[in-house]
């Protein structure tokens, strides 16, 4: 397992896992300059994923469908050379992008959970560009694109649930610091976040205006 410690990506070198790519405490994916997938693995038995993916479409070529997904648990290496990844289940998150969908299904956000099982795997210097590679063979046997060692030890976020479902964890401050981190994150990118048909957007207004009031109340106090 040593040797797939650390942080690997694809030849686009933009996907890269860690908070650069999922913001998990406003929930916010956070799209590449191009698509690119990249895995990270600690040598005690954690994983994380990042995945930018673009399919075309050879009818209406104006109108490719693009999915972000994150998803971070633990992995094991079986005796036959298999990879299995087994994700935290409140932890994953898929913005799936359609342009040429109907009304308003041309962007949706969802929780996302998929185990995953590699055939196996090889890790060699390519001779070519002289960079530790980790080469994957999907279930089918079928060769992933190569990914580059980018980051020893690897860009990750913390390994342990970052989504409890508890209702009870979401006191006054952490919604501040959640609003905050909206107001940081407001223009990186154009994703709207819609979870079971709750209207975020109008939430996060009012939290604003509370917490104006609030700063407003203090400062003449």
């Amino acid at each position: 397992m040593a040797e797939l410690v650390g942080t690997w990506t694809s030849k686009s070198n933009t996907v890269f896992t860690g908070p650069g790519f999922y913001d998990p405490e406003d929930e916010l994916l956070i799209e590449p300059d191009l698509p690119g997938i990249s895995y990270s693995f600690t040598e005690d038995g954690h994983y994380e994923e990042a995945l930018y993916r673009v399919v075309g479409n050879a009818r209406q070529h104006e109108c490719p469908i693009a999915s972000v997904t994150y998803q971070h648990g633990t992995y094991e290496l079986l005796s036959n050379g298999s990879l299995v990844l087994t994700p935290i289940a409140v932890d994953g998150r898929q913005l799936l992008s359609d342009p040429c969908a109907t009304g308003n299904n041309q962007s949706t956000y969802t929780r996302y959970v998929q185990p995953t099982w590699f055939k196996t795997y090889q890790v060699f210097v390519d001779s070519y560009h002289g960079r530790y590679t980790l080469q994957i063979y999907q279930f089918d046997g079928s060769m992933m694109q190569p990914l580059y060692l980018a980051y020893k030890p690897p860009l990750m976020l913390p390994t342990y649930a970052l989504n409890p479902t508890d209702a009870a964890s979401k006191t006054k401050s952490s919604l501040r610091r959640r609003v905050k981190r909206s107001l940081e994150n407001q223009y990186r990118t154009n994703a709207v976040k819609d979870i079971a048909g709750e209207n975020f957007e109008k939430y996060w207004w009012i939290s604003v205006a509370c917490l104006g009031a609030a700063s407003s109340y203090l400062f003449l106090k």
